[in-house]
């Protein structure tokens, strides 16, 4: 059970559905020496967005120090070292460097496309997924995979024609391949082509539904494609049924991502801000990812609770004293002045928003997450700007 178990966990990683991260811990249950079952549970935990879980990646790579290696192993093994130094463009450095002496090594490639997404670095993306596509033979496993990570880095490039077609291609091959779906969405979403987003997810909802995490955030494009039709009823309902579901890291930016934006169009919230802010509470002093935090910090001013902004802006400043690590960096030029100007936004404070997002350094996408994502950055400051020219005197005290 532990080569299926191990094969199984890779495959829904590479897939984006299901629970990788239970399989693999069941392959490394069965098989404790068995250094890639081991790092198979690092790589998926340091995939994560969640402290907790890069906390409990350290004490599995502890285990797999004192084994055995072969050669190949050992540079998985630095690879990991560096990403759990808080180091991950170190940990791509090592994977591309793997993938240069073994181009099939599907771990390698998946763990460094994801590393390579946090820190916003498309450019790198697409190169390493379009080396290896290149030398990946449609007989061998997981070409699929290849071709949705191909598919995703040139959409984030811009190359929205040729990101769709190789994203169909690999739905030909592999029809529950929930990466390959979430491209399309992005071109659609990119290209303004929202009703045909509707079409295209409402008529294959069935094939990416209940794939986990990288579901609830399908039916967050969905619901954009209603906000952008001017049907905020519709958006609101899927996340009371779909996104609101969601327990983790993952599912709580999505959901703050799509109440700031309702909250930007005039969509009447009521309770829902405050209870997601209840559920962003125990991250509020994480400062592990910028990209978190910016989230949480919506959900706060959203509910008013000052409470926990102060708790995360603390944190942020703390976070930014330790001169370690890539979050420390995103953190001091961008994660806590957008954190800053969403919490000026809250209190009114509309010319100080603006001026802080329209401050942000040009390397502010190394934020991480998609251009869809980061966008509500550029909402925000053109809601801040139009508000500020409303209503010029309205202030309130820091």
């Amino acid at each position: 059970m532990t080569q299926a178990a191990f094969e199984q966990a890779l495959g829904d990683f590479l897939r984006h559905r299901g629970n990788p991260l239970a399989l693999a811990r069941q392959a490394a249950r069965e098989a404790p020496g068995s250094v890639r079952a081991q790092l198979l549970v690092v790589c998926l935990l340091l995939c994560s967005r969640d402290l907790r879980d890069f906390e409990a990646a350290g004490w599995v790579f502890a285990r797999v120090i004192p084994l055995r290696k072969t050669a190949h192993e050992q540079a998985h093994v630095a690879a990991v070292a560096a990403a759990i130094d808080g180091d991950y463009a170190r940990a791509c450095r090592i994977y591309d460097q793997i993938l240069t002496e073994e181009r099939t090594d599907a771990l390698a490639l998946g763990v460094a496309q994801v590393f390579d997404y946090y820190l916003g670095n498309t450019a790198a993306m697409k190169a390493r997924s379009g080396i290896a596509l290149a030398g990946w033979s449609p007989e061998l496993p997981h070409h699929h995979a290849v071709l949705s990570m191909h598919a995703f880095a040139l959409e984030e490039c811009g190359d929205y024609a040729q990101a769709e077609e190789t994203a169909r291609r690999a739905l030909e091959l592999e029809p529950l391949d929930v990466r390959a779906h979430h491209v399309v969405a992005h071109v659609m979403e990119m290209q303004g082509r929202f009703e045909d987003g509707v079409r295209w997810m409402g008529a294959r909802s069935a094939q990416w539904t209940g794939a986990g995490a990288a579901s609830t955030h399908l039916w967050w494009h969905l619901a954009l494609y209603h906000l952008e039709l001017q049907q905020p009823a519709r958006a609101l309902a899927i996340y009371d049924r779909r996104i609101l579901q969601g327990e983790g890291i993952s599912e709580l930016i999505d959901a703050s991502a799509l109440l700031w934006r309702l909250h930007l169009a005039g969509a009447a919230l009521h309770q829902r801000p405050s209870i997601l802010a209840a559920r962003w509470a125990p991250y509020a002093e994480d400062a592990h990812c910028a990209f978190n935090d910016l989230h949480a910090m919506m959900a706060f001013v959203l509910a008013g609770r000052r409470d926990c902004a102060g708790r995360l802006l603390g944190a942020q400043q703390r976070r930014i004293a330790r001169v370690w690590g890539t979050n420390h960096d995103m953190t001091r030029l961008v994660g806590h002045p957008a954190c800053l100007a969403l919490d000026a936004y809250g209190r009114g404070d509309f010319t100080a928003a603006e001026a802080l997002l329209r401050a942000l350094p040009p390397v502010a996408h190394r934020i991480g997450g998609s251009h869809a994502q980061r966008d509500v950055l550029q909402l925000t400051r053109a809601a801040a700007a139009a508000r500020r020219r409303r209503h010029p005197a309205l202030r309130q005290a820091a």
